[in-house]
């Protein structure tokens, strides 16, 4: 073991400043950045250990830290703290032939002004030992709010009704509203079609081979495999069901921040934007 002479020697300084340097009290500074760096850590924590320095600075904002946002990233940096990054996609530049049943309505235009007026559905499968368990969703573009979703063993067309009937459910009062989809058979079938006729609900699809076309369904589900599945195989059915309701319901739609609604939640983005028409 070194002596305290011996480590002064090797580090080229002299002992009697090594001593005074243990006797210095840690800065203000320091103790600020100790203190901080908990605090992110614990925010990081809390959001699943997915936040990056961006959505961390907004919630120390939200918590009264004032801080930059520079000072964080370099901090979360310094401790190997990250955002979960996403998996890559190929680029595809196959434009894809226009649907039969249904017209593109939507033509990837993403942003709408009110709630009800625009819905996006899909459909997603998540591996377990069991078998595939297969789930639909139905998205409105306005929050970015999963407002129906359905899991089930088969891929049949109970699987996207029901999703689309919590939606129906959940969002009473509305008026007419587009659902847009690809082509795929549970949404070009004559039970789909008539169950949107019957609910005010006016169709439009994706052309073949375009994920861009539906690119908020397909955004979704790559937040849901990064951010809770991370590429694990459930051992029944029932545990992924478990895991994906506690996504959608306690930590999507009502905690996570989403860079479309100014970094608040679907649930909160609604009732801000509604507080705000009740009061003009």
């Amino acid at each position: 073991m070194f002596s305290v002479r011996a480590m002064c020697r090797v580090l080229s300084v002299h002992h009697s400043g090594f001593y005074a340097w243990l006797k210095t009290p840690i800065s203000k500074r320091a103790k600020d950045n100790i203190r901080l760096t908990a605090t992110i850590k614990q925010l990081w924590l809390e959001s699943g250990c997915i936040y990056g320095y961006r959505k961390i600075h907004d919630d120390l904002l939200s918590i009264g830290e004032k801080c930059c946002l520079n000072h964080v990233a370099k901090l979360m940096q310094k401790e190997g703290i990250k955002a979960q990054i996403g998996y890559k996609r190929r680029k595809s530049y196959n434009s894809g032939s226009p649907a039969v049943v249904a017209p593109n309505k939507l033509k990837q235009e993403f942003k709408t002004t009110k709630p009800n007026d625009v819905w996006v559905t899909d459909i997603t499968y998540i591996k377990t030992h069991e078998g595939w368990l297969y789930l639909a969703v139905v998205i409105d573009l306005y929050s970015r709010r999963v407002v129906g979703w359905s899991m089930q063993s088969r891929m049949e067309i109970k699987l996207v009704l029901d999703a689309l009937l919590m939606a129906v459910w959940r969002r009473k009062d509305r008026s007419r509203t587009i659902i847009h989809s690809d082509q795929g058979s549970q949404f070009t079938s004559y039970e789909w079609q008539s169950f949107l006729k019957a609910n005010n609900l006016e169709a439009s699809m994706s052309r073949r081979g375009n994920c861009y076309d539906n690119a908020v369904a397909e955004s979704f589900f790559q937040l849901l495999k990064r951010e809770k599945i991370r590429r694990k195989i459930y051992l029944t059915r029932q545990d992924a069901r478990d895991d994906i309701f506690h996504y959608i319901e306690l930590f999507y739609n009502s905690k996570r921040k989403h860079g479309n609604n100014d970094l608040l939640s679907p649930i909160d983005f609604e009732k801000q934007q509604k507080w705000k028409r009740q009061t003009v």
